[in-house]
């Protein structure tokens, strides 16, 4: 018989918990991520957070993610943004929850260049059926500086049995 695949918020939960821990557990959980979301992994970016409600993810300046004006790409900023939303929300789901990104809204407020870190903080939704619940991460340069603003739209719902798919 099969083995059922672990819940993908339970998943990350344990591995945080486990490597965070050590010096160079949040790179090696940040790696894992990536294998996870394969697209995430494009940005290699370093989570620094991750909690029930709060997640904070590092974005380091490399040319991968500049654009033609030597800044970095608004499509990075968006992708970090989203990240540090879905990792703040998916934290605190329960085992029989998913969430799904039904959209994006991202205001730029400043050219971003250097090191930038997205933080998110949200409260998890109480979840009776499926809801819509936007979540804000601000990601902001090393002078603290705001350079972008990500709103996430996520739908909550409880993850479909088998009779339901």
């Amino acid at each position: 018989m099969p083995q059922k695949k672990e819940n993908p918020s339970t998943e990350l939960n344990r591995w945080w918990s486990l490597l965070s821990r050590f010096p160079v557990g949040r790179w090696i959980f940040s790696k894992l991520l990536g294998l996870m979301v394969p697209y995430t992994r494009s940005i290699k970016c370093t989570v620094l957070q991750f909690e029930p409600g709060y997640a904070e993810v590092l974005l380091y300046d490399r040319w991968r993610v500049r654009n033609h004006l030597g800044s970095v790409h608004a499509v990075a900023l968006a992708n970090v943004g989203e990240l540090a939303t879905g990792l703040s929300l998916i934290s605190g789901l329960s085992p029989h929850l998913r969430a799904i990104l039904t959209g994006l809204d991202v205001r730029y407020t400043k050219k971003a260049r250097g090191s930038l870190v997205a933080e998110a903080k949200c409260t998890v939704p109480e979840v009776v059926s499926e809801v819509n619940h936007p979540v804000e991460a601000t990601v902001r340069d090393s002078d603290g500086d705001t350079v972008a603003i990500v709103t996430a739209h996520w739908r909550v719902g409880r993850i479909p049995g088998p009779a339901q798919i």
